[in-house]
């Protein structure tokens, strides 16, 4: 799964951005689709710096009341990820940089994202299996010796 989702991401993606990119040229021009995605990245930075600040009031303000900012984090995460789409020249990932940095669709990614993570915490580790595995069933019993070995003489630097 995650090699098919790389796949997607590094060749289905790029392709499907440059057809966009080659159509939209087409339809109306290759200045203007060049001012287009150039106005798109400029507007995604002053959407990304003026919802990154928002999210780091909340961030601040939940600290503030003694709460963990688990929901701020998360917001932070995805408003970042959303600003990196809005700066990738495209159309698609645009779409999609801005679904991130508008509070309500973020707030519909942020609980997919909970959900989905939920479901692999819980199917993922039972039981507490150590640092290098399972802990034994019961007590080792170990026959051995010892010996004192002698002290060695100090040693110059």
């Amino acid at each position: 799964m995650p090699l098919l989702l790389l796949v997607a991401l590094f060749v289905v993606v790029p392709l499907a951005e440059l057809y966009l990119i080659i159509q939209v040229g087409q339809t109306i021009g290759a200045l203007p689709t060049i001012a287009i995605l150039l106005a798109d990245s400029v507007v995604g930075s002053l959407l990304l710096r003026s919802q990154g600040r928002s999210v780091w009031r909340r961030f601040n303000a939940a600290l503030g009341t003694g709460r963990v900012p688990h929901r701020e984090i998360l917001d932070g995460v995805l408003v970042i990820f959303g600003g990196a789409l809005l700066l990738t020249p495209g159309f698609l990932t645009d779409v999609f940089g801005l679904a991130l940095l508008f509070p309500p669709t973020r707030a519909i990614a942020r609980s997919g994202l909970v959900r989905v993570a939920g479901r692999r915490i819980v199917g993922g580790v039972v039981g507490d299996p150590g640092p290098v595995g399972p802990r034994p069933r019961s007590p080792y019993d170990v026959d051995g010796t010892a010996r004192e070995a002698p002290p060695r003489p100090p040693r110059l630097p």
